[in-house]
């Protein structure tokens, strides 16, 4: 008898999102010291390559190609001596490497595109996506890391990026995820939404906050959602969660019980706090909103929240 703890479907909802499709081989506990080495030196080693926020891509008639060999590589201006190592895809070593060229500098037949572009506009297959959030985040850390926070001395890569030691101290330091918790608080017939100042006109979304230390998914849900609206949250349930390279994040989507309607946003937070109801939020996936308003990209976690509980019978 298969448990009730299990009775989720087999595509399970974080594979919906973007950035959420890597489907490399970590092989995260066999990691040598010398990890990052090995890999460049064989010869079917495979490379992304982002610097400043933008992958470097192959210009490939209508497409884009974002692979390199270790050797082709130069022509991106990668700085192998700080490329980090992804993991294995049957056996190849997949890697990532800063670049060392300007977006403007590129050789013709290379252009380097934003991360969140390259997401929204579905450039790159959803593998190669999930790699690259992977890369993007671990690059961003050792680029961060490059100093021991305890003596001041210099840290060294090991493990392929997975890990630095500093140089004085010993101390040894590890790669950080910053949580943060993304919610949609329901109630009856009817969901919150909120608008920031930052957002494209008419979009609307979900509520977020980072998880601070000490503190459960849940009370981040049900804290986040009264600091923001004014709401206050009962039961919640976890729903998905999508890897967020701005620059190390994973959302952690969830369903908040609203227990209150009143709304008191917060002014410096939100331009706007809304309850929909079911209907309209229909109408908004639909794009046939009266107001023009708008959801995240179909891959944001927000989105699939919202496009999750509007099909609920």
């Amino acid at each position: 008898m298969t448990s009730s703890l299990f009775s989720m479907s087999a595509d399970e909802p974080s594979r919906q999102l973007g950035f959420a499709g890597n489907r490399l081989d970590r092989l995260s506990e066999n990691r040598a010291e010398d990890a990052l080495e090995t890999a460049l030196a064989a010869p079917d080693a495979r490379l992304l390559v982002s610097r400043g926020g933008r992958v470097v891509l192959k210009v490939n008639g209508e497409g884009f190609e974002p692979w390199f060999g270790v050797a082709e590589s130069a022509a991106a201006g990668a700085r192998l001596e700080h490329a980090v190592l992804l993991g294995w895809d049957r056996g190849t070593p997949v890697l990532a490497a800063p670049g060392g060229i300007e977006p403007d500098d590129l050789p013709d037949g290379l252009k380097a595109i934003d991360h969140r572009s390259v997401y929204v506009q579905g450039l790159l297959d959803e593998p190669t996506l999930g790699a690259l959030a992977q890369g993007a985040s671990l690059l961003a850390w050792n680029a961060s890391h490059r100093f021991c926070g305890r003596c001041g001395a210099k840290t060294v890569m090991r493990i392929g990026g997975y890990k630095r030691v500093c140089t004085g101290c010993e101390a040894q330091l590890f790669p950080r995820t910053d949580p943060v918790a993304i919610m949609l608080a329901v109630r009856e017939e009817k969901c919150l939404l909120g608008r920031s100042p930052h957002f494209p006109p008419g979009m609307y979304s979900c509520l977020a906050g980072f998880i601070e230390p000490g503190e459960t998914i849940e009370d981040a849900v049900r804290r986040e959602t009264f600091e923001e609206s004014g709401i206050r949250i009962g039961r919640v349930a976890y729903h998905a969660s999508q890897p967020w390279p701005f620059p190390h994040s994973l959302m952690i989507g969830c369903f908040g019980e609203a227990l209150t309607e009143e709304i008191d946003a917060d002014r410096e937070e939100l331009e706007d706090c809304r309850w929909f109801s079911r209907q309209e939020v229909i109408g908004i996936i639909a794009g046939t909103h009266p107001d023009g308003i708008l959801m995240p990209p179909p891959g944001a976690i927000a989105s699939h929240l919202v496009r999750a509980w509007a099909q609920q019978r």
